[in-house]
């Protein structure tokens, strides 16, 4: 039940990111994120949802995400999405239906499968969104995890499921 819900993991690229990098000329890299996205995990934040970010990626940019939004469980670098997602559960000593998580491709599954509500930005491969509980109308890194949030905090006010 979405009113259950008492934490957040998200993927990051394809997720807060539109999937996309550039390449400076110097080799840095960049990314670009939704402050639509960062105002939902803020207020999020604040009613006691808990975040984690788990990464397929071992990159800094995750880590500057992070420290901004002030989300202290980070997985980066992450093969096994699902073990990671059970480990922030037994830390957050919380159940999987108590977890929500959102992911965009296919080393997403086993994470997307394990928790109690899983979520694909409209953007995600179609195997992936054949597997969620719900697909945004929003794309990764436009405000797709800012409509999930509001989804979540507006059916806790309610106190529907």
């Amino acid at each position: 039940m979405v009113k259950d819900i008492k934490a957040v993991a998200l993927d990051v690229d394809g997720v807060l990111t539109d999937g996309t990098f550039v390449w400076g000329t110097n080799g840095e890299e960049f990314k670009k994120f939704s402050f639509m996205d960062v105002m939902g995990i803020s207020l999020a934040s604040k009613t006691g949802i808990v975040f984690a970010l788990i990464s397929g990626e071992d990159n800094i940019l995750v880590d500057r995400f992070a420290e901004k939004m002030k989300i202290d469980h980070v997985f980066k670098g992450i093969k096994d999405k699902a073990k990671a997602l059970r480990s922030f559960a037994e830390i957050n000593k919380l159940t999987m239906e108590q977890i929500c998580f959102m992911g965009d491709d296919v080393n997403d599954l086993g994470a997307l499968k394990l928790a109690g509500y899983s979520v694909a930005p409209s953007n995600a491969h179609e195997s992936v969104k054949r597997t969620v509980d719900l697909v945004t109308t929003k794309a990764g890194g436009n405000g797709a995890v800012r409509e999930l949030l509001d989804g979540i905090l507006a059916k806790k006010a309610s106190g529907k499921s």
